[in-house]
């Protein structure tokens, strides 16, 4: 189930991809958000009334950080390999959970991570567009808002009502930049069809899948399972794409998994908490 979220996730974002020549990125980022948003207000029919002002922040600060996250990661694979951006994105929880540790060990895995960096730049940059790279890191950066805001959003909404009213703010916030973006475009019924396919395949099928793998795994190996997630994108970039890998981006691309996956099964020192409450689940949107 958590394979089969990843390739999911990786299909529906290469399927986006494909969809960038009749909306352009800001245009099927707002497809996406909006159609995940009606699916998940629609399945969670969450209560609307009866909550906090520090609830409805959790929940503006978790919108926000979707919508920044979707559209930032959406501009990267605009202009670089899917494979190449997800890897890159992956180091914004990967530093959050090497910060929040304070032990040794996590340097190693620090310094595992950004050698798989640089081998990919030095392999791959030269041909790579530098405002993508910047792209993907800033969205790497949003992944850590992302992970902290669900966390607080989750302890106070029951279910997944706080994720679905995050992502009707992340849909408002969005379809302004993609109406200008895409315009006459998003009347078009075929690239309505594939922007419910891209929200389906990147938002309604993992989080399904994933809800039932967590009844079934421990956190901590559900977050190992996770770390794949760039061998994921890669194979869906190679599959539908056609994005070939160089061997030394393949091995740049292991080194981040790899050290993704020390730091996970690393236990913070006592009192660190690495993902803001959320346990060791650096959860993929």
């Amino acid at each position: 189930m958590v394979v089969g979220s990843a390739m999911s996730l990786q299909l529906g974002s290469a399927v986006a991809v494909t969809l960038f020549p009749r909306a352009g990125s800001l245009g099927v980022v707002a497809l996406r958000l909006v159609f995940s948003a009606l699916l998940l207000l629609v399945v969670c029919r969450p209560r609307v009334r009866g909550h906090s002002r520090t609830d409805w922040t959790a929940v503006a600060g978790l919108g926000i950080a979707l919508g920044a996250m979707n559209t930032l990661f959406y501009q990267a694979i605009d202009r670089i390999p899917l494979g190449a951006a997800v890897t890159l994105e992956l180091l914004g929880p990967l530093v959050l959970s090497v910060a929040g540790s304070r032990r040794l060990l996590s340097l190693l895995w620090a310094v595992l991570a950004f050698t798989g960096v640089y081998l990919l730049g030095s392999s791959g940059f030269g041909r790579i567009d530098f405002a993508g790279v910047a792209y993907a890191l800033a969205a790497g950066g949003m992944w850590i808002a992302y992970i902290i805001f669900n966390s607080r959003t989750g302890a106070r909404f029951p279910r997944a009502d706080g994720l679905a009213l995050a992502m009707g703010i992340a849909a408002l916030l969005s379809a302004p930049l993609g109406v200008a973006d895409a315009r006459s475009a998003l009347l078009d019924p075929v690239t309505l069809g594939l922007g419910a396919a891209v929200a389906v395949l990147s938002s309604g099928v993992p989080y399904t899948l994933e809800l039932f793998a967590l009844r079934r795994l421990p956190a901590a190996t559900f977050a190992l399972l996770m770390s794949l997630m760039p061998v994921a994108a890669a194979t869906a970039g190679f599959a539908v794409l056609g994005q070939r890998l160089e061997p030394l981006e393949v091995v740049a691309i292991a080194l981040v998994v790899v050290a993704s996956m020390g730091a996970v099964r690393t236990p913070p020192a006592r009192g660190a908490d690495a993902l803001g409450g959320d346990g060791d689940r650096p959860r993929t949107p």
